[in-house]
Formats: structure tokens, C-alpha cells, sequence
């Protein structure tokens, strides 16, 4: 089991190791209310051009996807 706290979490960046895309960082995360374990991680999704045009979906990220948990990133397999 892992311990950590979210605000260590938001300052990791999350990598693709499918294709090697740089996802973002973490800004919130899903949880089960039943065991309190964490479901999935939220990262936001891209804007374009200055947000005046929109933005893309939000990436969810299922906890059984991630890879590993570094130092400074997160893994995933996306």
C-alpha cells in the first residue's frame, strides 16, 4: 500500500509509458466512499489557444493504469 499526501501528488508530472506523452500534473482524484481508496487520478485537460476557443476533456486516469510512482513522476499506462 501506498502512503502519500495529495499535495505530493500534484507536484508529480504524469508520463505515458505507451507513447511517452507528457499527460500534466495531477489536480484531483477520484475515491471509492465505501474503502476511501483512491479510484482514479484527474488531470486537466489542454486548452486551446489561450482557453478563448475551449478546452479538451479532463484525463482520468484508473489507479489499475498506473505504472509507478516516482520521486517527480507518475507512470502510466494509457
Amino acid at each position: 500500500m501506498i502512503t502519500m499526501k495529495f499535495s505530493d501528488m500534484r507536484s508529480k508530472e504524469v508520463i505515458s509509458v505507451t507513447d511517452g506523452e507528457r499527460l500534466g500534473f495531477v489536480y484531483d482524484m477520484e475515491f471509492d466512499k465505501e474503502t476511501g481508496r483512491v479510484n482514479a487520478l484527474l488531470i486537466p485537460g489542454a486548452y486551446h489557444f489561450l482557453g478563448m476557443l475551449g478546452k479538451e476533456e479532463d484525463i482520468v486516469i484508473p489507479w489499475e493504469k498506473i505504472g509507478k510512482i516516482g520521486d517527480d513522476l507518475i507512470i502510466v499506462n494509457k
